[in-house]
């Protein structure tokens, strides 16, 4: 397989899961079978919506745990984490790591950069707009998704109450030491739940989505510890290579890849 093929492959699937906005709505079940949607679930994701997009600027660690399920059905964990620079409306630096792999990728509203650490490659692109634009350019033209799409998500029209087919106020709880709600979702083919945070600022604290259409229910969790006092200087968005370091060129997604592995760290 080629460098640029090895690249391509290793960030076919980087940032999983996909973005809950975007799930497609199912067809409307019969009346006598129609699933609650409790207002309360709702309205309190719109409330975290509108609060997340008023966010100018934060920082965000999240320790996560995701499923494979192994051809024989068995499923494997493996935890990792993810970290964000965010400074709204287009300046976002994210860091991924886990067992399986690391990347990077840098944006400042004019260049998509995507960086492997460990091969010392990496790919620009033109991506100029917002954040927002990015989430479309980088999933549309290059398959990559960003971890924790629905963070930039929730709270525009992107994030359609029609896709919901169930939403139910499961408690409170408590994550990390604070104190939040509890609320669970059923969408097609995903089931999936978030811990808002009490108060004035409703943050979500812990996500976990289930992916309902494979019998082996895989599921991806991230709980989350915020800074949204966070400042960023204009550097903290722009990829600056080190010598060793190789360009290559990040393909469309009409590339045809294969095989989706990393040489021993």
């Amino acid at each position: 397989m080629s460098r640029i093929a090895l690249f391509l492959a290793l960030n076919a699937a980087l940032f999983a899961p996909a973005a809950l906005a975007q799930t497609k709505t199912a067809p409307p079940a019969a009346a006598s079978a129609a699933p609650t949607v409790d207002p309360r679930a709702t309205a309190a994701l719109e409330k975290m919506g509108a609060h997340l997009r008023s966010l100018k600027h934060f920082g965000l660690h999240a320790d996560t745990a995701i499923d494979l399920v192994m051809e024989d059905g068995q499923k494997l964990e493996f935890p990792g984490t993810v970290d964000y620079k965010v400074r709204a409306p287009n300046g976002l630096q994210v860091d991924v790591k886990s067992d399986r792999k690391e990347r990077q990728m840098f944006f400042d509203g004019k260049t998509l950069t995507v960086y492997a650490p460990k091969m010392k490659y990496y790919a620009s692109v033109d991506a100029p707009g917002t954040i927002h634009d990015l989430l479309s350019t980088a999933q549309d033209d290059f398959g990559i998704e960003l971890p924790l799409a629905d963070l930039f998500l929730w709270g525009t029209p992107q994030a359609s109450k029609s896709a919901i087919q169930s939403a139910v106020f499961v408690g409170p709880a408590r994550v990390d030491g604070s104190v939040t709600e509890h609320y669970a979702f059923r969408q097609q083919d995903v089931d999936w739940q978030v811990w808002i945070e009490v108060g004035d600022k409703p943050l979500p604290r812990r996500l976990v989505i289930t992916t309902t259409d494979d019998p082996a229910l895989p599921q991806y969790a991230a709980t989350l510890d915020w800074n949204t006092n966070a400042t960023f200087k204009d550097s903290s968005f722009t990829f600056a290579p080190s010598k060793d370091a190789q360009r290559i060129q990040l393909a469309e997604v009409d590339v045809v890849v294969v095989e989706d592995k990393e040489g021993t760290p």
